[in-house]
């Protein structure tokens, strides 16, 4: 079993309202084999919201209490952030998850680059807030970028 982004599985929960269907990922979850999460959505976010991004560090800062996420319009939203990644981690040791595919770029799910923090577009080296606690639990992360090489291993298993 792997849980993947709600994102990457065509549910419309970006900040926006959009997905970002990962095509490759459909033959999983039909088949039972994978199983959509929103990080975002479980922390309590509805569908739009203003974007967010990490302030003063990465996910691993914000799980240190060293940075925060703040959401464009100024509000503090990394409690929601936090909540999310928590809910996440139960859901993947509940499925028995060993690989979680997540959306690359985000504050939550961002597993190699996030946005830098000021809502200029421009992503730096880090994880988000979901990703970092994963991996802190011992959970593999990739991205959708990752998520080609390895498709045929999650087939079979």
């Amino acid at each position: 079993m792997i849980l993947v982004s709600s994102c990457l599985a065509g549910m419309k929960v970006r900040y926006n309202g959009t997905d970002c269907l990962e095509e490759s990922l459909m033959s999983l979850l039909d088949s039972g084999k994978a199983t959509a999460v929103c990080p975002e959505l479980l922390g309590g976010f509805s569908t739009p919201r203003e974007p967010a991004e990490i302030i003063g560090g990465t996910g691993e800062d914000v799980l240190n209490g060293k940075a925060r996420v703040i959401d464009r319009a100024g509000n503090d939203v990394t409690g929601m952030y936090l909540k999310g990644a928590h809910v996440t981690l139960e859901k993947a040791r509940e499925s028995g998850a060993a690989t979680v595919v997540l959306k690359q770029n985000s504050p939550s799910c961002g597993s190699t680059m996030i946005y830098n923090g000021e809502f200029a577009g421009r992503k730096i080296p880090g994880e988000g807030v979901t990703a970092a606690l994963l991996r802190k639990n011992g959970i593999e992360v990739i991205s959708e970028d990752e998520l080609a090489a390895r498709i045929e291993e999650f087939r079979i298993s």
